[in-house]
């Protein structure tokens, strides 16, 4: 095991030592022992070997990576209805399925963030891994009401999928940027049975 040693401990030492020696009570014993005391009191291990299956560094990178592009690929709502009817596009509702079930955009499709694995991806998406997906979270609607409770801005579950579809390998993301009321009947949200059959 490698050991650290706190930098600030052993300057605290030789401060002590400095100290003593200027005021004629520092030893040759004394200048031999500081040093090693400092290193038996302040050397600590070194942090665990990291999970090889969490690559913290690597998410830092991605999310670096997708950040110029996601600027580019924010569109109003308009925008995003006029996407979202282009041939083999794909609404995808991140949200749990039990919210995605109390109402959605019509036509999307669920698939909880906390489910992303390539295969489970795959199978909602299909096989083009270039096809326009389209997405939106609870932050894009003004009502504060359930399902659509509003969540801390940075933590916006927009960001998250958009950062997992582009490391999953998925470029062709589209984020919905606007603020809008689901109670508009232009929204087109669905509520009841016509969302839990999945309309």
């Amino acid at each position: 095991m490698i050991a650290r040693t706190d930098t600030r401990a052993i300057a605290f030492i030789a401060g002590a030592a400095g100290m003593a020696d200027r005021y004629g009570y520092r030893s040759m014993e004394a200048s031999m022992l500081l040093p090693a005391l400092a290193l038996l009191l302040f050397t600590v291990p070194d942090d665990p070997a990291p999970n090889p299956q969490i690559d913290y560094a690597g998410f830092a990178t991605l999310t670096t990576d997708v950040r110029a592009s996601r600027a580019k690929r924010l569109l109003g709502f308009d925008a995003f209805k006029a996407k979202a009817a282009e041939k083999g596009a794909l609404i995808l509702d991140a949200r749990s399925a039990d919210k995605f079930a109390e109402g959605h955009i019509a036509g999307a499709v669920n698939l909880p963030l906390t489910d992303f694995t390539a295969e489970a991806l795959a199978e909602a998406i299909g096989p083009n891994r270039d096809r326009p997906i389209l997405i939106y979270c609870n932050n894009n609607f003004s009502n504060h009401r359930a399902p659509v409770m509003l969540k801390k801005a940075a933590l916006a579950l927009n960001i998250q999928t958009f950062i997992n579809l582009v490391g999953y390998g998925y470029p062709n993301v589209w984020e919905l940027r606007d603020v809008v009321d689901f109670d508009d009947p232009g929204v087109g949200w669905t509520t009841g049975a016509a969302a839990k059959a999945g309309v």
